[in-house]
């Protein structure tokens, strides 16, 4: 299996860029200046994890807010409806993997 890199800080697109476009699991740099947010919206059928890389990020999900800083991590269903809130400049890497269907 190859590896693959990515520099971060060298992706093109604003303030989304794909690390990885034609990959599995997406993963995603998000980069958003101080009180800048993405409208709420959700990914049926994914786990997502966000990890801040730097900054100060206010992860909404659901209508509530979950203060996250450089370094911390959330995980949580991508039924949920997502809306990330800057409190200061910010970057953060995001994984959405799809959800493996569950054996019965």
């Amino acid at each position: 299996m190859t590896v693959e890199r990515a520099h971060l800080p060298s992706l093109d697109g604003e303030p989304h860029a794909n690390a990885f476009p034609a990959a599995e699991p997406k993963t995603i740099r998000l980069a958003l200046d101080a009180g800048e947010r993405v409208d709420p919206h959700t990914h049926p059928g994914r786990d997502i994890v966000l990890y801040v890389v730097d900054g100060a990020i206010d992860l909404e999900l659901d209508g509530d807010a979950h203060a996250l800083a450089t370094g911390d991590a959330a995980r949580f269903e991508g039924e949920r409806e997502i809306s990330p809130v800057a409190r200061e400049p910010s970057t953060a890497l995001i994984v959405l993997a799809e959800r493996a269907e569950s054996e019965g």
